[in-house]
């Protein structure tokens, strides 16, 4: 969304350190940690300013978060790459990934997309070929493997402070309507969708699990995420996924 113009392309982060937020139970199960065992990870995290972690600090934001609790869980974690920028619809991070300096593999992509194309009112028929196009490009970065794929709904910022006066019933609808898209892709290509959206709608709004523009969550709401995410990554390894 464009009132907040920090930004991240193709940012390195190696080894960032990640405290446990106030009264969220990190807890971790790993199914068969003989499989966890792996070769170095590198980590592509795709979106816009959800993604980025705008107006926190960005060790604050879910992927760096995910790092960290790879890394306890016990995945030989190399590095963090993340491509997103604030604003960003589907398009445009289709254009910011082709054009941006990548490894030749990742074994682990996420994607957060969408909010800017719901937010400035983009017919889902531009965004659904976008959306498609992305989920290929990190399904082949994986060498082609689909389940190191992991897609997250898109989060309903019509319930922050920041939609005041706004619809925000139509909004809710609309962000269910993307989200059905990314999580019918992803089942049709195989790849992971976590729907973070629905604990979102219940704490989101929240001073506690709200940043300071009203609009982005805070450390404690990524936390959620980076949880959630954490598990289903630990999850496809220790089945060799």
């Amino acid at each position: 969304m464009q009132p907040y113009k920090i930004y991240v392309v193709a940012f390195f982060v190696v080894g960032i350190s990640c405290t446990k937020s106030a009264g969220t139970d990190v807890n971790i199960i790993i199914p068969n940690p003989i499989n966890i065992n792996s070769d170095s990870v590198n980590y592509l995290a795709l979106g816009d300013s959800y993604t980025i972690g705008t107006s926190i600090d960005v060790v604050d934001g879910y992927p760096n978060q995910t790092f960290q609790l790879l890394k306890g869980a016990g995945l030989k974690m190399s590095s963090l790459q993340i491509i997103a920028k604030n604003g960003w619809t589907a398009d445009d991070l289709k254009n910011g990934l082709a054009n941006a300096d990548k490894k030749v593999a990742y074994q682990i992509v996420t994607i957060l997309i969408g909010v800017n194309n719901q937010y400035q009112g983009k017919p889902m028929s531009e965004y659904e070929p976008a959306f498609l196009s992305l989920l290929k490009s990190a399904i082949a970065l994986t060498g082609n493997k689909p389940k190191r794929v992991f897609i997250l709904s898109i989060p309903d910022w019509g319930i922050t402070p920041f939609a005041s006066g706004r619809d925000r019933n139509l909004i809710a609808n609309e962000i269910d309507k993307y989200n059905a898209v990314c999580e019918n892709y992803a089942k049709a290509y195989g790849a992971n969708f976590i729907n973070i959206t629905d604990g979102y709608r219940v704490d989101g709004f929240k001073t506690d699990y709200l940043a300071v523009d009203g609009l982005h969550p805070s450390k404690l709401e990524y936390t959620k995420w980076a949880i959630k995410l954490t598990q289903q990554i630990v999850n496809v390894f220790a089945a060799g996924g």
